[in-house]
């Protein structure tokens, strides 16, 4: 059957959920393991359970548990079927191939100019000490100082973190042990690591379904804000859109106090708790790059050589242009003359003898220096930069915002389980991962943001603090605790059907 690309997804995911239910799982089981609807479950559920042959137990309430005592070897075959899989793989294949060629190309950009950049300097030293009088000691000092250049190559090569990233003679040592693939670190300085709460919306609604099965299927608004960490007001077309996904209906209690009920949800084969902690689920903080500070270091340092001589070439084009001479077109010179005589009318060797040495090549070496040696590499090389200095700020922004959320669905795990007695620096601090910058300013608003939804009663202790009570929310956590010691969960019962037999 054909399938869109998001329902691929989801049958790939509810076949890996089965793959872990071993001994059988109803689609309840499989929507709160997956965070996928039930309504999607239940499209998909019978599909896989055709193509891997499922065993089909009906069971005395009447749903359906799936099982798949054969393994998961698909019944499909054919041209058809290979073909499909073959290009869902091409795909997968030729992205993760495209994002390897891009962070090599960066590396080979970052790396490539560095050594190239160096080995014309060295060499513009040696011919330009080469060139000069023997009775003088100038030659000798200018090998004395291109030997301390391949020295400074070889230390950043063989004694810095890239070193240990790229050089395959590190692995197996315990003293040094090998770092990051070279391509992978570099990319990780420049764009990071990836969003590390990608998966934020499924491990937020995989733990609200967790929280319901562990409570008789029902939930209140105050609890759905502990576990998302969504404000109230978000919170409120949040929960009615899980309702619709998950089959819930909101009903008022005997004080007409809201809560939320999912029956279907309790109707699963796997009895084990499902139980979250109102603090278990936070975000993750984002960091600017997995790699070594002293890593990031040298990155930084290469990129900031790459600068300067992409400048370098850029100013002296055009500042000085070309560099013709008729001695170029003579013979009877030595190499060394001719490079002498070239140079003559540059600031320096390294870009007369850059532009000499071109000038074998092409009838006119300008523009391979200007973009070649210019332009590229230092555009290259300012967005290597630039582009981590923007990101170190968002990260930070980033980080505060999740911090503030972290820190809300501590405060309301607080207040809800010791609605009275509040005081601001009970709902903050400690951990980093939810402690904002201005963690005062942050209680402040917290405390504000849940007395909106239950006011609260404001006193002065003897010591001079201000204190908060929240008796609607004592009254509202109570109704809901009377509420579930009258809800009798429906199981799932014994098997009334077998598809097997």
């Amino acid at each position: 059957m054909k399938r869109n690309v998001k329902d691929r997804e989801a049958y790939t995911v509810i076949t890996n959920a089965f793959k872990r239910q071993r001994n059988g799982a109803t689609v309840a089981d499989i929507a709160a393991k997956t965070a996928l609807s039930l309504a999607k479950v239940k499209e998909l559920a019978p599909a896989v359970a055709d193509e891997y042959s499922g065993r089909l137990q009906v069971t005395e309430s009447g749903e359906i548990l799936y099982s798949f005592p054969f393994g998961f070897r698909s019944k499909y075959r054919g041209f058809g079927v290979f073909l499909r899989k073959f290009s869902d793989k091409f795909r997968k294949g030729l992205k993760t191939f495209a994002s390897w060629l891009f962070k090599v190309w960066i590396t080979v950009m970052l790396v490539g100019y560095f050594a190239l950049f160096m080995l014309l300097a060295l060499v513009a030293l040696v011919v330009s000490m080469s060139g000069s009088s023997s009775s003088d000691n100038r030659g000798g000092g200018g090998l004395l100082f291109a030997h301390g250049i391949f020295d400074f190559i070889i230390r950043i090569w063989f004694y810095s973190e890239i070193a240990k990233s790229f050089n395959p003679s590190y692995r197996g040592r315990q003293a040094r042990p090998a770092g990051r693939p070279l391509h992978k670190a570099i990319f990780s300085f420049v764009f990071g690591d990836g969003n590390p709460n990608a998966d934020w919306e499924t491990r937020s609604r995989q733990a609200v379904a967790a929280y319901i099965q562990a409570n008789k299927g029902v939930i209140s608004l105050p609890e759905y804000v502990m576990l998302t960490g969504l404000p109230p007001a978000e919170a409120e077309g949040s929960i009615a859109a899980f309702c619709a996904e998950f089959n819930g209906s909101p009903e008022a209690t005997n004080d007409g106090t809201v809560v939320y009920r999912f029956d279907e949800l309790l109707l699963r084969a796997d009895t084990r708790s499902r139980s979250f902690g109102s603090s278990s689920l936070l975000k993750r903080m984002e960091t600017f790059s997995s790699n070594k500070k002293s890593m990031n270091t040298w990155f930084s340092i290469i990129n900031g050589v790459n600068v300067l001589f992409g400048g370098y070439f850029l100013f002296n084009v055009i500042k000085y242009g070309e560099l013709i001479t008729r001695e170029l077109h003579r013979g009877g010179k030595t190499f060394i003359q001719l490079i002498s005589q070239v140079t003559e009318t540059a600031p320096s060797y390294l870009y007369g003898m850059t532009y000499y040495f071109l000038g074998k090549f092409s009838a006119n070496p300008l523009p391979i220096i200007a973009i070649g040696l210019g332009v590229v590499p230092l555009v290259f090389s300012v967005l290597f930069w630039l582009i981590p200095a923007i990101r170190s700020r968002l990260v930070k922004k980033n980080n505060e915002v999740i911090k503030f959320e972290n820190l809300r669905k501590r405060s309301y795990g607080h207040v809800w389980t010791f609605p009275r007695g509040v005081r601001p620096t009970d709902i903050g601090g400690g951990d980093e991962t939810w402690t904002p910058a201005n963690l005062p300013r942050a209680q402040d608003k917290l405390i504000k943001e849940i007395g909106a939804y239950s006011v609260p009663e404001v006193r002065v202790d003897s010591m001079g603090e201000v204190v908060y009570d929240f008796p609607e929310l004592e009254r509202e956590k109570s109704a809901i605790a009377v509420y579930r010691s009258t809800v009798h969960p429906t199981e799932i019962g014994g098997v009334v059907f077998d598809s097997e037999e």
